[in-house]
């Protein structure tokens, strides 16, 4: 799938997964690769970016550990990341039904 096509929705991919619990950064690729059947094989150039944004809006929160002596940053959902991703399904619900209306079944 084109990141083009992801545009506007990549934020809430990541909050989705992490609602399961809290990850690193290659096992939210990871699991948004094996969620979506292969066609969100996402660089980590567009994940990390994506992390930033939503640590800083407090939607998710990091810390850092270390497993098998290597160090990684952990990310977590926060309250209001919780919040944020209700918005989201809710939003997402309302646009997908009024797409599916206009472009029909052809």
């Amino acid at each position: 799938m084109k990141l083009d096509t992801l545009r506007g929705q990549l934020d809430a991919l990541v909050l989705a997964v992490l609602e399961q619990g809290p990850l690193h950064g290659y096992a939210i690729i990871t699991t948004l690769k094996a969620r979506s059947g292969g066609s969100l094989d996402l660089p980590t150039g567009t994940i990390y970016p994506a992390l930033r944004r939503l640590e800083r809006a407090e939607y998710v929160s990091s810390d850092w550990s270390t497993v098998a002596g290597r160090k990684r940053r952990t990310y977590e959902l926060t309250p209001a990341g919780r919040r944020a991703l209700a918005s989201e399904r809710d939003t997402w619900k309302t646009f997908s039904g009024i797409v599916g209306g206009v472009l029909g079944s052809g």
